[in-house]
């Protein structure tokens, strides 16, 4: 493609880009709004409607390739980095590889992630007036390359039609997901305030800068490490773009652009009923001790584990202090686990191995870092049980956070000296639901808050309750519009009296007073008459990324092929879908 042409679209992209961000920041603050809320109904930098033609359809006819979508962009696709970032080593004698290490992460795979298309393919079925603003709101965090692409070409992004022919050009840098580069040229004047929630990040440098990039000056990529002559030039010449320290890589609000999702509520006729906090980790992050003080604690501290020293490239690199692995460790091991089961089917980069291994290390995080569980008292009076079980957060937010599906209950056992089962609460069966859960069992019904459990159909689960404008229970996102409960383990220091409505306690957990920062107090009654001593007690915190409920709604879209395709997968592995995150075993005569 001639220079000239990709030189105009790159400035097109500048343009639009900083144009939708000013825009969004006036119409927020002439609204009052509290947070980032894109409207569906109206005329927006997208355009408002659906195009004439599709984003694959405008690559086409622009001719533009993989190396051009780049110099429009100055967004690479991955494998341009790993060429120099893979193959370091510690200081311990570890390998390093940056990109090996992000290859099997959900920031990789965001294009692939078949719950993510089989969820998109649900919401617009539901809302098909808003089909064209819902495919392009999600393409901006799970598609951002394709995102910036059609701004520069004047189109929306959509999700379906871009991903559908692994042939074209866009197919290929919109599948490489939340690539190396879309997180290393993010300006740092884009993240400050609300306006960057939603994906409301900028890769494309702003005035002045943005003059120079028109005029052919290296596209500038930011990094937490002052960088020497010698290495800014080669990397200029290797790639065009210049590396230039800035410490707004470090920061939780990198990370808060594309995680905090302030949705809208839809009517029947596709129109905004109210704003729904949907995705809030970072404003749980805020209202906790990670967020403030002496124990503040970055998204990356724990997300991204640091090594004490290494090179950061492999090319004559010198060792850095405190670089951090690319692993970007969560809290979806499952998904891991079903990525690398059906690699072929998703057409992942990774071998299949490297993703079990990353599932295995998701898991072993979550089972040490994540939550704590302990008896505070135990006791038989006769044939009375009575345990108090204490369960503590760990991290830096709520637990679980992020996407609603999301779900941790306790599984509360009690054997004899045999090793039958006298009783037991929050048994999960093959197929991913949970015993005696009332949601799973009855999808317009859901399982209370409990304080005091004597039942095996009594189940404490921690999670996200979505009711409708109506009050009605719902998995539908863009139907959201309460939350009927949201009993989710609270962080160190997170007052539930003080807290913002967004990210508020709801239900009865926000009555009970021995529900709060330090955890959660529960107590199990159970009448053990007719047996016979000792007992073994067993308590375990299990976490499940899907819950069965979130699945199994999508039965009723399984006309399309991705929510077919993701309840095959989602069948065949639930038995594997949960894991423990804590347990206390304890004895008693």
């Amino acid at each position: 493609m001639a220079g000239e042409r990709v030189r105009e679209l790159r400035s097109q992209v500048l343009v639009r880009r900083w144009a939708s961000i000013l825009l969004l920041a006036v119409v927020l603050g002439t609204l009052g709004v509290g947070g980032a809320v894109r409207s569906y109904g109206s005329t927006s930098d997208d355009g408002g409607v659906a195009p004439d033609r599709t984003l694959r359809e405008a690559v086409a006819d622009h001719d533009l390739d993989v190396a051009s979508l780049a110099e429009v962009t100055g967004l690479l696709t991955s494998d341009r980095c790993m060429a120099c970032h893979n193959g370091m080593t510690t200081s311990e004698g570890e390998t390093l590889s940056f990109g090996v290490d992000w290859r099997t992460s959900m920031m990789a795979n965001s294009a692939r992630d078949p719950y993510w298309k089989a969820a998109v393919r649900r919401e617009v079925t539901d809302h098909p007036q808003a089909s064209a603003h819902i495919q392009s709101e999600c393409s901006r965090c799970h598609l951002p390359v394709a995102s910036e692409t059609a701004h520069a070409l004047g189109t929306h992004s959509d999700v379906f039609d871009t991903l559908s022919d692994p042939t074209t050009s866009i197919f290929r840098v919109a599948s490489d997901g939340v690539s190396c580069t879309v997180c290393h040229r993010i300006e740092p004047e884009s993240l400050e305030g609300e306006t960057s929630f939603n994906g409301g990040f900028s890769t494309q440098p702003v005035a002045a800068q943005a003059a120079q990039a028109d005029q052919g000056t290296p596209h500038p990529i930011y990094g937490p490490y002052e960088i020497e002559d010698g290495f800014r030039h080669l990397m200029q010449s290797a790639v065009d773009h210049e590396p230039r320290q800035s410490d707004h890589i470090r920061s939780s609000e990198l990370c808060a652009s594309c995680h905090t999702l302030i949705t809208q509520t839809l009517g029947a006729g596709g129109e905004a009923l109210g704003s729904f906090p949907e995705q809030v980790p970072y404003l749980e992050w805020l209202a906790s001790d990670y967020g403030r003080g002496p124990a503040q604690r970055s998204c990356q501290s724990c997300h991204m584990p640091e090594i004490e020293s290494a090179p950061i490239t492999s090319v004559l690199g010198e060792p850095r202090e405190r670089p951090r692995r690319h692993v970007f460790r969560g809290g979806n091991f499952f998904m891991q686990k079903l990525l690398g089961r059906y690699a072929e089917d998703l057409g992942v980069a990774a071998p299949p191995a490297e993703f079990e291994a990353a599932a295995e290390a998701t898991r072993e995080h979550l089972g040490t870092a994540s939550a704590e569980i302990e008896f505070a008292a135990l006791t038989l009076n006769g044939c009375d049980l009575r345990a108090d079980l204490v369960v503590r957060n760990l991290a830096g937010h709520k637990l679980p956070t992020a996407y609603p599906s999301r779900r941790a209950w306790i599984e509360f056992v009690v054997r004899d000296a045999s090793g039958r089962t006298l009783f037991h609460s929050g048994a999960m069966r093959p197929d991913g639901a949970i015993a005696g859960n009332d949601n799973d069992e009855d999808g317009t019904r859901f399982e209370p808050h409990h304080t005091v459990i004597t039942a095996e159909n009594q189940v404490q689960i921690y999670e996200p309750i979505l009711g409708d404008s109506e009050g009605a229970v719902t998995t539908g996102l863009l139907r959201a519009a309460v939350y009927l409960k949201d009993n989710r383990l609270l962080p160190r220091g997170f007052d539930k009296a003080s807290v913002e409505d967004r990210v508020a306690v709801h239900g009865a957990a926000s009555h009970d007073d021995d529900f709060d920062a330090d955890g959660d107090r529960i107590i199990y009654a159970i009448d053990l008459a007719g047996t016979t001593g000792p007992y073994e007690i067993e308590a375990v915190l299990r976490y499940q990324p899907i819950g069965f409920r979130w699945a199994q709604n999508l039965r009723p879209y399984t006309d399309a092929q991705e929510p077919a395709a993701f309840l095959r997968y989602y069948e065949a592995l639930a038995a594997e879908s949960s894991t423990p995150l804590a347990r206390a075993v304890r004895t008693v005569e």
